[in-house]
């Protein structure tokens, strides 16, 4: 659900600048910013570099990327 907010004119220039770096729109960068937040607060213990590399991680799934774990060894 699209929802229209009112967000401070820094703040949007701060977002345009990291959107042209990530290469993403500035509603996306928003999005993306506020995902990790939200990561963040529910498991604060984790480091910001785990979280990005779990969001990675997802969407590679997502993308079909990534094959399947097969064990080579017999398990006991």
């Amino acid at each position: 659900m699209a929802q229209s907010i009112r967000l401070d004119a820094e703040f949007v220039s701060d977002v345009k600048v990291h959107a042209l770096v990530s290469h993403r729109s500035v509603p996306k960068q928003i999005e993306y910013w506020a995902k990790i937040g939200q990561m963040v607060e529910e498991n604060p213990d984790l480091p910001f570099s785990f979280v990005k590399d779990a969001l990675l991680a997802t969407q590679e799934v997502k993308l079909g990327r990534v094959k399947p774990y097969v064990r080579r060894t017999k398990r006991d």
